[in-house]
């Protein structure tokens, strides 16, 4: 059975509190798993989510700074200890191979598991597949800094009522998927265009291009909120969003389901974020991430 959401790991920015672990998230898509910015402690989170090492596909980190890559080291020897049986492709800003192989070799043990490098050096596609495209954005932040999307290729839905009127049933249904018209009558005719699903993911940043590109349009976006509005000074000095203003990138993209993460240590009650949000004009699904929860993807179209 496919599922399709989004496994929440961690939610704190720059140190881990009492409630919350460094980031670390996972989307579940279909048979696949993306691992997104596996902060410190992510391999003991992902045991106590129900995330297996045979699940994980792709690990895409954003940038290197702690709270988002620490985790590597443990989750990368991790697939390996597990023999993970497929190969796993590591994304990550090409600036910081340094950090990434430092992450990889930090101890010493035994590689088991062919681990693919592809490090991102521009915008645009990373890597094509039947079930989706991932591209990638640079973001502005003091490091360099990526975020990603996720876009499954739209497909066509086929209106039976409108197969009946026509008289095309059994193999004909075939037929006119793979050709585009039988007897007269056009796909168009008897089907409907279906969306692909898609998704975004945009850490540590400031406001700039590569944020909108990445949300629009997008059915879920997993965005950081390091800030609440009234420290929106803080958040440019350091390069980061507030609540309000990924709200409001939400509300311009289109976005159905936006998701809040990467929360201050200063801010105690995430109630606050949701309120800045709903403020910032934004109507669409909304939810304040928490630590090992689950998040499904919205409805197809």
């Amino acid at each position: 059975m496919s599922v399709r959401e989004l496994v929440v790991l961690g939610t704190a920015s720059q140190v881990p509190t009492r409630h919350r672990n460094h980031n670390g998230y996972l989307l579940r898509w279909d048979g696949e798993g993306l691992l997104f910015d596996p902060g410190e402690g992510t391999q003991r989170q992902m045991l106590r989510a129900g995330v297996a090492a045979h699940d994980l596909n792709r690990i895409c980190v954003t940038h290197f700074h702690g709270d988002h890559s620490l985790g590597l080291a443990g989750v990368i020897q991790r697939i390996n200890l597990d023999r993970v049986p497929h190969p796993v492709t590591a994304h990550y800003p090409a600036s910081g191979q340094h950090f990434f192989d430092r992450l990889r070799y930090a101890t010493a043990y035994r590689e088991t598991v062919q681990l693919i490098e592809r490090p991102v050096a521009a915008d645009g596609e990373l890597d094509r597949s039947k079930p989706y495209v991932l591209e990638a954005r640079r973001l502005s932040h003091p490091v360099e800094s990526y975020g990603y999307r996720l876009v499954e290729p739209d497909a066509r839905r086929m209106l039976p009522e409108r197969l009946a009127a026509h008289g095309i049933a059994g193999p004909d249904v075939g037929r006119i998927q793979r050709l585009g018209e039988l007897n007269g009558v056009t796909l168009d005719e008897v089907s409907e265009r279906r969306p692909g699903q898609r998704f975004a993911f945009v850490m540590d940043t400031r406001l700039c291009d590569g944020v909108h590109a990445l949300a629009e349009g997008v059915d879920m976006l997993v965005i950081e909120s390091t800030f609440l509005d009234e420290d929106v000074q803080l958040a440019l000095d350091h390069g980061h969003l507030t609540a309000g203003q990924a709200a409001e990138v939400a509300l311009r993209a289109g976005v159905r389901h936006l998701v809040l993460t990467h929360f201050s240590q200063r801010y105690a009650d995430p109630t606050e974020f949701e309120r800045q949000a709903r403020s910032a004009g934004y109507t669409g699904e909304l939810t304040i991430a928490q630590d090992l929860s689950r998040v499904p993807l919205p409805k197809r179209r």
